[in-house]
């Protein structure tokens, strides 16, 4: 083509865009924009052992805050929406705390803070919140030493300030769930964290009673409990074992109504181990975690004494004694009181063991549950290091973004709707601008505007008040807040004028 006429060409397309962006004048509208995708996106990051983060004990303190930062920029690309951060390993702490010490996983060192200082987890949730991702902070309440400690105990661990509390099993030392003590101690560590962060949820995985350990002659070892046992008195009332599960109810429990007591949005998420009892379903074959972990998730659940209930399915989907959604519908039968059934699937076996497809077919079955859809990864590794999976979810389950299920039991308000302007902004552009509409702080933005018949949905934090965006300007706009609870204000609304 002659150049004259290239240049040329390209001035017209420039004065139509000033054209266009001079044209798009708004005004308030009564529309209704399509209702968004409701998911629950998460990822368990791990910190005990190194698993996810920080990836080793020796890190400086830049080279922790820029993993941790790299984490979140993953899960915010492949639009998660939320992030599962373990703070607790085992009677430690990855945040400031004057009841633990400072975990060894940081620093290397059990009860050393990091130099120059700065807290985990406030600067985690932070690092969440911008990005419009929830943090969960996860827990392990009974775990007291891991059998992979390196560090030496320091003198602010509960085995030196309350040994009286602490069993050696194995290779590990865990909390006796015998003692009310111990009941007091775990409780006071949790509620100290959800009064002094801004966390949206707390989160316990599989460890109860530990895992049977065996002895070198290959006999189970029993737990160690011989004295709790004797000073509950309950030996005319309950078997042992049933005791050993009332004590994890009584504390499951206490958990539940302290954080409603104290922050009732704040969610409460457990994980277990994935099979209740085997023969529940009939073909179902494993562990049981009723007999063996002193779990009876089936109750808590039941009961209602969680928020979200994750789990950990870690199974396929065909083979017969472990399927994935075999399981997934016996637990989604357990739960009369329709709280959130959110599976925990084992994306780490992706390469290897499973193609890709396999976690994507697991996705849709639950995408398709009775309550609400979700699921969480285990773990973050697996995301950030395996690029034919992540292409996979972003061209298929995670192609649009998604907000997280509400939570109706914790609050059914929406907030109000919020105030909108658009006005057009340089050549070919439209400038946003919002504010709340009243005193509630939205915890997210709704932000959906419409080119021809396609509509698009964009999840904003909290803190955004204004954006530009460039391009064709839009026929139209919806902005909704979004509250703790995940409830949706009804839309602020414009069209644009011809």
């Amino acid at each position: 083509m002659n150049p004259s006429r290239i240049w040329l060409a390209q001035g017209c397309v420039a004065l139509l865009a000033v054209a266009s962006a001079a044209a798009a004048n708004y005004r308030p509208a009564n529309l209704t924009p399509p209702a968004p995708a409701r998911e629950f996106r998460a990822a368990w990051v791990a910190t005990v052992g190194n698993i996810d983060w920080p990836s080793r004990r020796d890190l400086t303190v830049a080279e922790q805050k820029a993993e941790l930062l790299a984490i979140f920029d993953r899960a915010a690309q492949l639009k998660l929406n939320a992030i599962i951060f373990q703070v607790r390993p085992a009677c430690d702490a990855l945040y400031a705390s004057v009841l633990e010490p400072w975990s060894e996983y940081l620093t290397g060192t059990m009860g050393q803070a990091p130099q120059p200082f700065y807290d985990p987890l406030a600067f985690a949730i932070e690092a969440a919140h911008q990005r419009g991702l929830e943090l969960h902070a996860w827990f392990n309440p009974y775990r007291a030493r891991h059998e992979n400690a390196k560090s030496p105990v320091s003198a602010g661990h509960i085995s030196k300030t309350k040994p009286h509390l602490v069993r050696q099993y194995g290779r590990y030392l865990w909390l006796d769930p015998g003692e009310k003590e111990v009941q007091d101690h775990s409780l006071s560590v949790v509620m100290d964290v959800v009064r002094r962060y801004d966390v949206n949820g707390v989160h316990f995985d599989d460890y109860f009673y530990p895992y049977p350990q065996r002895l070198a002659s290959g006999q189970e070892r029993d737990f160690p409990d011989e004295a709790s046992w004797a000073k509950s008195g309950a030996g005319g009332k309950l078997s042992r074992d049933d005791w050993r599960r009332e004590n994890v109810n009584t504390f499951v429990r206490r958990i539940h109504d302290s954080i409603k007591a104290t922050k009732p949005n704040v969610k409460f998420g457990i994980s277990p181990f994935g099979i209740w009892r085997p023969g529940h379903p009939p073909q179902i074959r494993g562990l049981d975690a009723h007999d063996r972990l002193y779990a009876d998730a089936r109750k808590w659940l039941m009961n209602g004494w969680v928020d979200y209930f994750a789990p950990q399915l870690y199974w396929a989907i065909e083979p017969k004694e472990q399927s994935f959604p075999v399981l997934l519908d016996w637990w989604n039968a357990q739960n009369p009181r329709q709280r959130h059934l959110w599976p925990g699937m084992n994306t780490t076996r992706v390469p290897g063991a499973w193609k890709p497809e396999e976690i994507l077919a697991q996705i849709r079955l639950a995408g398709r549950q009775p309550v609400s859809a979700g699921h969480i990864h285990w773990n973050m590794k697996s995301l950030m290091r395996n690029a034919e999976l992540s292409t996979a979810l972003e061209r298929g389950p995670y192609a649009e973004t998604a907000l997280v299920p509400a939570s109706p039991w914790l609050d059914d308000q929406p907030p109000p709707r919020p105030r909108l302007s658009v006005t057009a902004s340089g050549q070919a552009s439209v400038k946003l601008s919002w504010e709340a509409g009243a005193a509630e702080k939205p915890w997210l933005w709704v932000l959906q505007y419409r080119r021809g018949n396609t509509w698009t949905t964009r999840i904003l934090a909290a803190d955004h008040r204004t954006l530009i965006l460039d391009g064709n300007p839009p026929e139209a706009f919806g902005l909704s807040a979004v509250d703790r609870a995940g409830n949706l204000s009804q839309p602020a609304t414009v069209a644009r004028q011809k």
